[in-house]
């Protein structure tokens, strides 16, 4: 008998951001190496990635690396910055057949250029995609983007009010988030999207990010479905 389709949750969220945390301690549950907990953080992207498309989720950021993670150990930080370039290099083609758009949000002057290349690459090969929109926050964070974004608009001389300051930020174009998801058991978002999460709903698993799977943001969707927005009013 052919399975049978996953039920869809009542109420999707157009925007969904994942906090990818885990790796390290996933990989050291196994008695494996760091860099070996990255690289299956790495493929564990993939199956989210279609589920989403699945959902009908039209937007997916993900913490890949944030501007703390440069002070981890230098060995640790190569392997990441070659565990990035392989992604790319693996996912490249299907993303653009699958129809996701790739853009890169924060800094990426501080990377390798051999992997700004890769980055600006895998960007203009599926900008003209639009059946989702993936957001790899990479040597990103909050406050710096705040910083950033205050700094250009008080150099544009624009009037200060939200809509400018929103404009300024990494990607003005990128949704608010409707949920934000963190795995691995930590209760806190870590400077992340600060500025655009001021709505989002909030949904912590204890699942390592490597475990980390379909039905678990089918939860995480149908956790969304359940909860009551208000903004601010009854």
């Amino acid at each position: 008998m052919a399975a049978q389709p996953k039920p869809v949750p009542a109420e999707v969220p157009a925007a969904v951001a994942i906090v990818m945390d885990g790796n390290g301690r996933w990989a050291a549950s196994r008695g494996l190496s760091v860099a070996d907990g990255h690289r299956a953080g790495s493929r564990a992207l993939r199956p989210i990635v279609e589920t989403s498309i699945d959902l009908g989720i039209e937007s997916l950021a993900v913490f890949a690396f944030s501007t703390e993670n440069w002070t981890r150990p230098a060995d640790e930080v190569n392997a990441l910055m070659e565990i990035f370039g392989e992604t790319i290099d693996r996912e490249l083609g299907d993303l653009a057949k699958e129809g996701v758009r790739t853009r890169f949000v924060g800094r990426r002057d501080r990377a390798p250029d051999w992997l700004q290349s890769k980055m600006a690459e895998l960007e203009q090969a599926t900008a003209s995609e639009s059946r989702l929109k993936l957001w790899i926050a990479f040597d990103y964070g909050g406050r710096a983007e705040i910083v950033e974004a205050a700094r250009r608009l008080l150099s544009s001389g624009e009037v200060v009010d939200e809509e400018s300051f929103a404009s300024h930020l990494y990607a003005p174009e990128m949704p608010d988030p409707d949920v934000v998801v963190r795995t691995s058991g930590e209760v806190r978002v870590s400077n992340f999207l600060l500025w655009q999460l001021a709505y989002a709903e909030l949904v912590f698993t204890e699942k390592h990010w490597p475990d980390f799977g379909p039905d678990d943001l089918r939860a995480c969707v149908a956790e969304y479905a359940s909860r009551r927005r208000r903004f601010g009013g009854r």
